[in-house]
């Protein structure tokens, strides 16, 4: 009798247990956020040391990328095309920016359509983020400043 009711409180505990590491872990979880390069040249590696081979030579300033996942001083990024590799900290910046990626995007005086239109904005445009709102960002892009809406954009738009 007494290793039944060992084993039903066992079973209890290892089941409370369970249940908060699942409710409760993803919480901890790191969420996946955006920065920029930090310089003109940036090496995207195959894996998280210098030791790894450079898989591609980013030549943008400000260019966002996603951060995936981190080990030690190196970060995992997707870029705006699907190429995925690992960058160092040190090249990493936290600079709003964003990649017009609709052709003939519009920037616009204010936030809305009936706004008087600005630029045109090709796609593949960096836009620096100066505030967002719900359905509008506020950029700056060569010599305009002014709104595009806020899902024509890849980068950092909170």
């Amino acid at each position: 009798m007494q290793i039944v009711k060992e084993t039903a409180f066992m079973l209890k505990v290892t089941a409370f247990f369970c249940l908060f590491v699942f409710l409760i872990g993803p919480s901890y979880a790191k969420d996946e956020y955006y920065l920029t390069l930090r310089n003109n040249k940036v090496n995207l590696r195959q894996g998280p040391s210098f030791e790894h081979p450079i898989k591609l030579v980013y030549k943008k300033k400000f260019l966002p990328v996603l951060i995936k996942d981190k080990s030690d001083n190196f970060r995992k990024i997707i870029d705006h095309e699907n190429n995925s590799g690992w960058i160092h900290v040190s090249q990493l910046s936290k600079k709003k920016a964003a990649l017009n990626n609709v052709d003939n995007s519009i920037i616009f005086k204010r936030p809305s359509y009936y706004s008087k239109p600005l630029a045109l904005v090709e796609k593949g445009r960096l836009c620096f983020i100066k505030k967002c709102e719900v359905k509008w960002c506020k950029v700056t892009s060569g010599d305009y400043t002014g709104w595009i809406v806020k899902s024509s954009l890849w980068g950092k738009i909170k």
